[in-house]
């Protein structure tokens, strides 16, 4: 079944093509490596009826969507207040160190991509690495 064809699936269970976005956009990405490219983005909104402007303003706004490809290993480190106070930055520094590649960025061979992210949820146990 063609990506397009899955998200026309997908878009009959939502009353509204707006409800579909997301999980269009996680069908996309899953089926071009793990990103979504300009054509994916294109081929999602042309599967719902919108503008690809539109399902680039969603992919953009969450963290979950990838708008570059990424390494073969992602390696998220949660920055936020919890996780700050318990050592995220020092936790990101070494995993730069460690892993050769800054965060928000992926590595030149395309092993590691090494990424802050807003909230894991584990604020008990941090600092939260995934």
């Amino acid at each position: 079944m063609t990506v397009a064809a899955e998200i026309r699936k997908i878009r009959k269970e939502y009353p509204d093509s707006l409800s579909a976005v997301m999980p269009a956009l996680r069908i996309a990405q899953d089926e071009n490596g793990g990103w979504l490219s300009p054509d994916a983005i294109r081929e999602v909104a042309d599967a719902l009826d919108l503008t690809p402007a539109y399902c680039l303003s969603i992919a953009s706004f969450y963290d979950q969507y990838y708008l570059e490809p990424i390494g073969n290993t992602h390696v998220e480190v949660c920055t936020n207040v919890s996780c700050a106070l318990a050592g995220a930055q020092q936790v990101v520094e070494a995993f730069e160190r460690e892993l050769g590649v800054s965060a928000g960025a992926t590595s030149e061979d395309g092993a590691f991509t090494l990424g802050t992210i807003e909230c894991l949820g584990g604020c008990g146990w941090a600092t939260i690495v995934a």
